[in-house]
């Protein structure tokens, strides 16, 4: 049975992306590729930021969200437009 994001044809999101006049994304059966982008983002915030802060208070858990985003996944990330190479290089 494949993921098909039940999650994402709930009422409530979809009020929510028509109110703001946005369209939801959901790719076919079997086009695994759609989401490996973000998949691969997430699973690397996981391991690196939200596995490691302790703690409820959101402000802290925000604030290691966006320093590990500006200064290590926008810095090291390779990126097609500079042939494979990461901003810091």
């Amino acid at each position: 049975m494949a993921d098909r994001g039940s999650q994402f044809h709930s009422r409530k999101l979809v009020r929510a992306l028509q109110q703001h006049h946005m369209i939801g994304s959901m790719g076919r059966v079997g086009a695994a590729g759609d989401n490996a982008a973000m998949e691969s983002f997430f699973g690397l915030l996981q391991n690196n930021v939200l596995d490691r802060v302790t703690g409820p208070p959101r402000q802290r858990m925000r604030t290691a969200i966006v320093t590990w985003i500006e200064r290590t996944y926008h810095r090291w990330r390779r990126q097609h437009s500079l042939s494979r190479l990461a901003p810091i290089e």
